[in-house]
């Protein structure tokens, strides 16, 4: 059973416990609430949570469980001699698992029929074009031992989804059984539901912290998969980018420098379109705009924040580059080849994040204490002299912390690079030839059928792991300054 339809299920059967639990609490009153220990919605909440809370735990373990338990059978089922060199078991996993949902969703295409999908002496070039037929990604021949491996992968996974179906129910009826009869007009409710929310909100506050070790650890242990395959060193320190996926890394030159160097460029360009038009907007918002003037002005320009990147990529590609190749190119000075350059998305960028340096900007502003501008103006410095002798130096580490922010903001940035500033990986201060980033190849590593025991489809994770740690520096080293200076006006 899908895991949509089984959700549905159980949040069925909980809404049935919370009717019958709550009628069963006023029942045993009389019919009189004011005699139940509770309100009758907590009766009702409690066998609602009682059901609902360990049937989707339940499921979620298990299909946690399920993952590792399943690859760790059919890793035995797979010879060494199965596992090209240069490859590793892990990626033979992939393999079968792409497989294994491949022969499902060709069986619900109707391109398969169960029986062949289950056949062990499957013709394997029959079963690769309509896995393809399918929409799967298919790298090459399936070999027998593929095969067999994700037929076993699929025959397990189709056992233990429906073991899991019959317990998850099982466990949410006997939780809202459990949950009815315990209402009676004596029973706190309210004390154990808030209990039981209290734990909720515990877990809640616990996801983000093992969304994180989550993402690292897969960034990690795929990043030391792909030093393993191709030299730290060349990856660091060689200035070129020409990934081949002829010769399985042979031939390919993977130095990240020159896409280093693009993203620190390109985020070059935003910040000095950014944080001047920012930081003015955020002054005159915060000490010359009138009440009505800033209710207006500060929503229209935070409209900027909520449109997409790839609005802003086609911004760049259709508006921006033409206007600058008309201005810098072949029928003006010369210097631009084409509309896709340093210049198009550093300027698309800069416009995105006009909004993220100024709403930042004026609070820190705001946050500046009123005596402050006070005690100048009863000095005799006018305005303008309050604000860059007084206002900005006290406000510096703040905007510091906002442009560091928007600078990890930038460096993170993909649509806007790949519209606007090509695919060219290349170390040049030409502000008006093409570049790219480390975003861009990311996606473009990962995008099309790649071979993923290859080092060219590997590096896309130790990409991602140095962008991490990049974006996560900034990210403390402006929240340190911020936190730091702020609390001298607090």
């Amino acid at each position: 059973m899908p895991v949509i339809w089984l959700t549905l299920i159980v949040l069925t059967i909980s809404a049935v416990g919370f009717l019958m639990g709550r009628r069963r609490a006023l029942v045993s009153a009389g019919g009189d609430s004011r005699n139940l220990h509770s309100l009758p919605i907590y009766y009702g909440s409690n066998a609602l949570m009682k059901s609902v809370v360990p049937a989707l735990g339940l499921m979620i373990l298990w299909l946690l469980a399920q993952s590792l338990f399943i690859d760790s059978r059919i890793v035995q089922i797979i010879p060494e001699s199965e596992i090209a060199e240069g490859s590793n078991i892990g990626l033979v996993m992939s393999d079968v698992r792409r497989t294994a949902d491949g022969l499902s969703k060709a069986v619900d295409a109707g391109l398969l029929d169960d029986e062949t999908a289950r056949n062990a002496d499957a013709d394997l070039e029959d079963i690769t074009q309509r896995l393809k037929d399918a929409g799967q990604v298919v790298t090459g021949q399936i070999t027998q031992t593929i095969l067999q491996a994700s037929q076993a992968y699929r025959a397990m996974s189709q056992t233990s989804n429906l073991l899991m179906t019959i317990a998850v129910l099982i466990v949410a009826a006997a939780g809202a059984a459990w949950g009815t009869m315990e209402s009676s007009k004596s029973f706190r409710a309210r004390n154990t539901v808030e209990q039981g929310i209290l734990a909720l909100l515990i877990a809640a506050a616990s996801v983000a912290i093992l969304t994180t070790i989550g993402i690292i650890l897969s960034l990690i242990f795929n990043t030391i998969e792909f030093f393993r395959l191709y030299p730290a060193s060349d990856f660091f320190f060689l200035l070129e980018w020409a990934p081949s996926f002829s010769g399985r890394g042979g031939a390919s030159s993977l130095g990240i420098l020159p896409l280093l160097w693009g993203t620190l460029y390109i985020s070059l360009v935003a910040l000095l379109v950014a944080v001047p038009i920012g930081l003015f907007a955020a002054i005159y918002l915060s000490e010359y705009a009138g009440p009505r003037m800033r209710s207006i002005a500060k929503p229209l320009l935070e409209i900027l924040a909520g449109i997409p990147t790839i609005v802003y990529g086609l911004f760049a590609l259709l508006t921006i580059g033409p206007i600058l190749l008309s201005v810098f190119g072949d029928n003006g000075l010369g210097w631009m080849q084409g509309q896709r350059a340093v210049l198009t998305a550093g300027l698309a960028m800069g416009i995105m994040l006009i909004p993220f340096v100024s709403s930042l900007s004026d609070d820190i502003i705001n946050a500046v204490p009123q005596a402050m501008r006070d005690g100048s103006y009863g000095l005799g410095a006018t305005k303008s002299e309050t604000i860059k002798q007084v206002v900005l130096p006290a406000a510096l580490p703040g905007i510091v912390g906002a442009i560091l922010l928007a600078a990890s903001r930038a460096i993170g940035e993909t649509m806007i690079v790949v519209l606007g500033a090509g695919a060219a990986a290349r170390l040049s201060l030409n502000p008006f030839e093409a570049m790219t980033t480390v975003t861009a190849k990311i996606v473009s590593q990962l995008t099309g059928d790649s071979d993923f025991a290859s080092p060219e489809a590997l590096v896309a994770f130790a990409l991602g792991m140095t962008l991490f740690v990049m974006t996560l520096g900034l990210n403390v080293f402006a929240l340190y300054i911020v936190r730091k200076y702020r609390e001298q006006y607090e």
